[in-house]
């Protein structure tokens, strides 16, 4: 059987033009309006597509044809899942991602894209079609975090392809329920609280106190060497359950979510982000993986 190429596009946040663009330069052309690749790559979309940016329609109109035609493949992100969960009533007559100051100006230019509910709702069933993770033939994806412990602690609430049964949405937006955590960790990754009362403030002003670690290190064992925020100046120890790093010998996992702004170069042998910064005046991102070939910097492809 073929092993394709595989083009994986990092965190889109909206951002359609950039999208096309990068297809492009991909070398990606449309046929009935359809976005695939001449020599048969598949891309593979890592999600976050919608929030923030200004063409949300064209993300979805270019995204949904490509996977639902099997010309790509494509995971849930951190925002298909707010998402979700932003429009998916509770029990008490509210919804399952609370609709606060916060999260209602995040899903603003979602919203404003799509103003009839059933266009909306139309889209929002839609993400549920997306797994959380995707095992390859060469290689892995997911949004933030490849942890297996939180994957089997999921398998009671998911279908046989990695999506959640819509009953995985509720448990998962209760805090006191193990699949919280394990959401949380595979769609943003780990956090560590710092030690003594210690925050920071985030990109959005937000006060953190805990740090997004650099999960697949296990030799960052100090707050500034496994916080993936370049605030942090702190050389106190990090706990030990929180370095297990990710093994040398896996297939090599690709993964978004973390606004990286350095020059694109794998984390590791076996490890690289797709994610750099679009959202914040960066770069949208794709590495191009070809069987049997070492992870190299010279396979990002990126555009403005």
């Amino acid at each position: 059987m073929h092993t394709p190429i595989y083009d994986i596009i990092g965190d889109i946040h909206g951002h359609g033009i950039s999208l096309k663009n990068l297809l492009n330069k991909l070398g990606y052309e449309q046929s009935n309006g359809i976005y695939q690749h001449p020599q048969g790559n598949k891309a593979v979309f890592l999600g976050d597509f919608i929030d923030r940016g200004p063409t949300h329609r064209e993300v979805i109109d270019t995204v949904r044809p490509m996977i639902d035609s099997d010309h790509a493949l494509g995971i849930m992100g951190n925002h298909e899942f707010n998402a979700i969960c932003y429009h998916t009533p509770d029990e008490q007559g509210g919804y399952l991602r609370e609709r606060n100051e916060k999260n209602v100006k995040q899903h603003k230019a979602f919203m404003a894209t799509y103003p009839d509910k059933a266009e909306r709702d139309e889209i929002i069933n839609w993400f549920k079609t997306l797994p959380l993770w995707l095992e390859l033939e060469t290689c892995r994806a997911v949004h933030a975090c490849w942890h297996e412990e939180s994957m089997a602690a999921l398998k009671p609430w998911l279908k046989e392809d990695n999506t959640l049964l819509d009953i995985g949405y509720v448990v998962a937006s209760d805090k006191t329920h193990p699949a919280y955590d394990a959401v949380e960790t595979l769609l943003k990754g780990v956090e560590t609280p710092l030690p003594n009362g210690l925050s920071f403030k985030d990109k959005s002003g937000h006060t953190r106190r805990d740090i997004r670690t650099k999960w697949w290190d296990a030799n960052a064992d100090t707050f500034s060497k496994a916080s993936i925020s370049t605030e942090i100046d702190l050389e106190e120890k990090t706990p030990k359950e929180t370095r297990w790093g990710y093994p040398k010998d896996a297939k090599p996992v690709f993964f978004g979510h973390y606004w990286f702004k350095e020059d694109p170069q794998p984390q590791s042998t076996n490890v690289i982000c797709v994610d750099y910064s679009i959202a914040e005046n960066g770069k949208l991102a794709a590495y191009r993986m070809r069987p049997g070939e070492n992870l190299s910097k010279r396979n990002f492809y990126l555009v403005d």
